[in-house]
């Protein structure tokens, strides 16, 4: 039977905020600092003087053998006195607030409703407490370190509660004495004189508000010390409406702590090293760390297969994987997969992809660089790398790495490198096809195979148009080479082209920014001619540099759109099949262009 992993009960506020005074309640490492504003904790206050429910609090047994965190203090606890015996996983700005303001003896850290830093002592006025017209909120008032209101530009005192003596005056109960009022309450007697009035009207006040801090119960939701690490991930995640949204790198910083092992020092070295590839710098510490999990497991399976143990370990980096890879797996595998990243942008360069704004997908980047990681320097092999391109072109016009990516990356580390090694194809290849009317609806970049054409041109050796260069990765930046209409918006408009064949990227073509404003939104003829006549561009050197961009020159030397575009779009497609090492389901005899207010939107 499936015991339960939580317990549910109710526990005295107060009892709850001293066990954090001493450290018996801490916070796990991942939970970040956090501040409310003065509304919200004005609000909070407000809410328990009047015994009005706050939500419940999770936490967390400490001690479990898979959950190890490094742990810390609650914001204002100076030193925490004790080991944690249970983690803080959702309530921390509840809890924070309330201890800052009932037992810290320090002013509170909060913030204006502008975001401002402010430190602010909090009071409740007596009177306006008790007298029933008044809302509660109103009834709690934060105070400056000083403890004193200002006016007219603080030129004249609105409120002194600076002294106990003033605070009795006043009748400005401060809220950082509730845990233990009697002090404070004999202060106020004496300085009235015990006054009856006084006296009834603090017995009312003590009934009243006081009692609703000193008896209030905190539903509490204890998760046990044998809950799995995941376990934690997805609740905290479904429970932290505020704060910092926790990840599996979050989590993994302060399991790794736990051995005084700095993961995030660690990830923004490598961050850094990583990101000065330009075509990398969309890399994130999750994409790091499935990678690193990913060849972790491939090794580990490979080495369970080759001492012949039954059922051994998958090949995996889901989150539950990577919550289980342990620091020394980790650092182990950190350098060889960082080499990898560098080994992919390399690889990503030969294809000409220079910059992340035209990767097809950067969730590739992840089996790509576990890949490179395990093959080394057999990479470089001619026969393993042409395998290599075209598992990858497979995978960006297939369009297979969109969604459940984590199973496709699990797949294709174990099925590329058997293929590499004589092996049938992988799925990636086999499930791999591009569909022809899908030129049509390859609108944006937003599209991986829109940004694979783009790039599949500077790699068929694209020239441009205007000095005839190809694209290098230093010429590609300097020259600010882009995507640009072969036939002008302005021209197509002009001309009653449709806008889903003029934007389609059979109309789309690199150029250096300088080029493209020669093109302008001019005819084809028009700019092509200008490229001659002003540019010293020969006639014969300009077809030759259209040519190599799969484009008929005469076709657009007479401003002849819908042969240009018939004609195009089958050179891509054969660039397209030539890439994927397939033959594309198509009759090359007929007429595929469709209607295009038949062709489904580029929706991704």
């Amino acid at each position: 039977m499936q015991m339960t992993t939580f317990d549910a009960t109710k526990q005295s506020l107060i009892e709850v905020l001293g066990e954090a005074a001493i450290g018996k309640l801490q916070l796990p490492d991942f939970q970040r600092g956090w501040v409310w504003d003065d509304e919200h904790i004005r609000d909070l206050l407000a809410s328990v003087s009047r015994a009005f429910p706050i939500g419940a609090v999770m936490l967390l047994e400490a001690g479990g053998r898979e959950v190890r965190f490094k742990t810390r203090p609650i914001e204002g606890v100076s030193e925490a006195r004790m080991q944690a015996e249970r983690l803080i996983l959702d309530g921390q700005q509840r809890l924070t607030s309330l201890f800052q303001s009932l037992m810290s003896g320090k002013p509170v850290e909060t913030r204006d409703a502008k975001g401002k830093p402010l430190k602010r002592w909090y009071y409740i006025d007596m009177k306006a407490a008790l007298d029933p017209n008044t809302d509660r909120i109103d009834a709690i008032v934060g105070v400056p370190e000083d403890k004193v209101i200002r006016g007219s530009f603080g030129r004249e005192i609105e409120l002194d509660l600076s002294t106990p003596e003033k605070e009795y005056e006043n009748e400005f109960f401060p809220i950082s004495q509730i845990a233990n009022p009697k002090a404070w309450r004999l202060g106020y007697h004496q300085y009235w004189g015990f006054e009856q009035e006084k006296v009834q009207r603090f017995d009312r006040f003590e009934d009243e508000v006081l009692d609703a801090f000193t008896h209030f119960q905190v539903p509490v939701i204890a998760l046990k010390k044998e809950v799995p690490k995941e376990a934690v991930c997805l609740v905290f995640e479904k429970v932290n409406t505020g704060g910092v949204s926790l990840t599996v790198f979050e989590l993994l910083t302060a399991t790794y702590a736990a051995d005084n092992f700095e993961l995030r020092k660690d990830w923004e070295e490598r961050r850094r090293r990583i990101h000065r590839e330009r075509v990398l710098s969309e890399v994130a510490s999750t994409d790091f760390l499935q990678a690193v999990t990913l060849v972790s497991t491939y090794e580990q399976r490979r080495s369970q297969e080759a001492e012949g143990l039954p059922n051994p370990s998958v090949v995996s980096c889901k989150r539950r994987d990577i919550l289980k890879l342990s620091c020394a797996e980790y650092q182990r595998w950190a350098d060889p997969v960082e080499e990898g990243f560098r080994r992919a942008a390399r690889f990503l360069h030969r294809e000409r992809v220079f910059d992340s704004k035209f990767l097809p997908y950067n969730t590739q980047l992840i089996p790509l660089a576990a890949l490179l990681t395990v093959l080394g320097k057999r990479a470089d092999d001619q026969g393993v790398h042409d395998k290599l391109v075209r598992w990858y072109w497979c995978g960006v016009f297939g369009e297979l790495y969109g969604s459940a990516t984590e199973t496709r990356f699990a797949r294709d580390l174990p099925e590329v490198l058997d293929w590499i090694d004589g092996g049938p194809e992988p799925r990636t290849v086999e499930d791999a096809n591009f569909a022809p009317e899908r030129l049509l609806t390859l609108q944006t970049r937003r599209s991986a195979a829109y940004r694979g054409i783009y790039v599949m041109l500077l790699r068929e050796g694209a020239k441009d148009f205007r000095t005839g260069e190809e694209s290098s990765l230093q010429t590609y930046f300097d020259e600010s080479i882009d995507i640009h209409h072969i036939f002008p918006r302005k021209w197509c408009a002009d001309h009653g082209i449709e806008d889903r064949l003029c934007n389609s990227i059979v109309n789309k073509t690199p150029l250096t920014a300088r080029t493209n404003r020669i093109v302008g939104g001019r005819a084809p003829s028009d700019y092509l001619s200008s490229l001659e006549r002003n540019h010293g561009v020969a006639p014969h050197r300009l077809d030759e540099n259209l040519r190599s961009h799969l484009i008929e020159p005469q076709h657009i030397r007479n401003d002849d759109f819908e042969s240009f575009f018939e004609a195009r779009s089958k050179a891509l497609l054969d660039v397209i099949q030539k890439a994927m090492g397939k033959t594309l389901e198509r009759d090359p005899t007929e007429d595929w262009v469709v209607d295009p207010d038949e062709a489904e939107d580029d929706i991704e």
